[in-house]
């Protein structure tokens, strides 16, 4: 075999061990992915739509969520009308509603045509994939709105949950438009995203992919945020969005706070962005959750293993102290860790010293690839947090490197015979560590 097929191989492999857990843990779980009109123009759309084909095939149950506002305008111009917007809605009227059916049809068959070839170039390409689309929305009409009448543009009025389960079960994968009915007949157009929204909160999914033209969200720095709680992503919003991506991060917010475990926001541009957000620890674009603390807490035996190869490092470099697999053991139960998929990225240790109400934080280490996307102060709060629930009253740390972290975040310098009696006598004036200490508000 020569050296490149082998370098192949390993490629590979290590994909393959990469991808197998989140493979295990995707299985019967419930997917909204929406993707907007423009994403039909990308070159690599049907390949988008195979992804997705194999979502199903591997056991992941997907509800498909597309929008059509490019078809809607083309249409427009087709026909020679105007596309009337109002802060950033379109109203529908008569002749636009037209515009909205036939571009739904157009883009609903589009998908399906897609879906029905299977998976090409596989063993299993004959597998038959089996999707449904129905009146899944129900909708109101927006109204009148500051004057304006928007005629048959309309709003998420309830999402028929029941049927859409009934079709999942089936392992059927459910396509939605944006589009909504209404008791009296009556067709509404929706945005998208409000429907994926309205749909994975409903459907209590435990994903919302949703893809779009940017790449995520991008920090003052021009760089791309990976993770962020609901509560953080709300402090974008006073930051200058254009409208379309200020709906959407409304929107994400709105499902993180009703039940969504995740939200995905990655670009369509790129091909097998679904797969690489889905299948790598890191993925490609922004990631929202719920809980700041969904992965952080306390450690057991069993991460004995992740803590070592995350300590062992520091350790070398004598940024920290060194600990046995024995010492780790008989003191794991004052580790906290936090997880990301499966692997340890950050821990500390917290040992109380209960009389004089005040407790040591130690062995702070995060990830080298982590470091810079707030691990450090996820888990510091938490340990915060753990301090006051046990009526402590400061914690302090001693570090020889790392003086300036601590001290940002709100710890002063003192002298090591502000130290515990019992934490003074094992001191070690040789490594000299300056100790600083935070006090804890009420």
């Amino acid at each position: 075999m020569s050296q490149q097929t082998l370098q192949a191989a390993q490629h590979f492999v290590d994909w393959f061990r990469t991808a197998s857990p989140y493979i295990y843990m995707h299985h019967g779980r419930t997917f909204v992915i929406s993707f907007d009109g423009d994403a039909l123009q990308h070159p690599h759309f049907k390949e988008l739509i195979q992804d997705i084909a194999l979502l199903n095939v591997l056991g992941i149950r997907v509800i498909i969520v597309y929008g059509i506002r490019p078809q809607i305008d083309a249409a427009l111009q087709r026909r020679g009308l105007e596309s009337k917007l109002a802060n950033g809605r379109r109203i529908t009227d008569e002749q636009t509603l037209q515009c909205v059916l036939s571009s739904c049809g157009e883009v609903n068959l589009m998908i399906q045509s897609y879906l029905s070839m299977g998976l090409s170039n596989v063993p299993i390409s004959d597998t038959k994939i089996q999707v449904v689309s129905g009146n899944f929305v129900m909708a109101k009409p927006l109204g009148v709105q500051n004057g304006v009448d928007y005629h048959y543009t309309g709003e998420v009025r309830k999402i028929d949950s029941n049927g859409i389960t009934h079709q999942l079960n089936k392992d059927a994968i459910v396509l939605i438009p944006p589009v909504g009915y209404s008791p009296t007949g009556e067709i509404f157009n929706l945005l998208a995203e409000e429907v994926a929204t309205a749909v994975a909160i409903e459907l209590r999914a435990a994903k919302w992919v949703c893809l779009h033209e940017n790449e995520g969200l991008i920090d003052d720095d021009n760089q791309l945020v990976r993770q962020l709680t609901f509560i953080e992503a709300q402090k974008w919003l006073n930051k200058t969005l254009d409208n379309d991506s200020r709906s959407l991060l409304e929107n994400a917010i709105k499902a993180c706070r009703n039940g969504v475990e995740r939200v995905h926001l990655i670009t369509q541009k790129v091909d097998g962005s679904l797969l690489l957000e889905l299948f790598s620890r890191d993925g490609i674009g922004t990631l929202i959750s719920y809980d700041p603390y969904e992965n952080t807490r306390q450690a057991s035996i069993q991460d004995i293993g992740g803590l070592l190869e995350l300590i062992q490092p520091l350790e070398q470099a004598g940024a920290l102290v060194r600990r046995s697999r024995e010492k780790l053991e008989m003191e794991v139960d004052q580790f906290t860790v936090q997880e990301r998929d499966g692997m340890i990225v950050a821990c500390a240790a917290l040992y109380p010293f209960a009389q004089e109400k005040t407790a040591e934080l130690a062995c702070f280490a995060v990830h080298e690839k982590y470091r810079g996307m707030r691990k450090g102060d996820e888990i510091l709060a938490y340990l915060e947090l753990l301090a006051k629930k046990q009526g402590l009253k400061s914690i302090f740390v001693l570090t020889t490197r790392t003086a300036h972290w601590f001290i940002e975040r709100g710890f002063v310098e003192v002298s090591p015979n502000a130290l515990p009696t019992e934490r003074q006598e094992l001191y070690n004036f040789q490594r000299n560590s300056k100790v600083f200490m935070k006090y804890l508000m009420n």
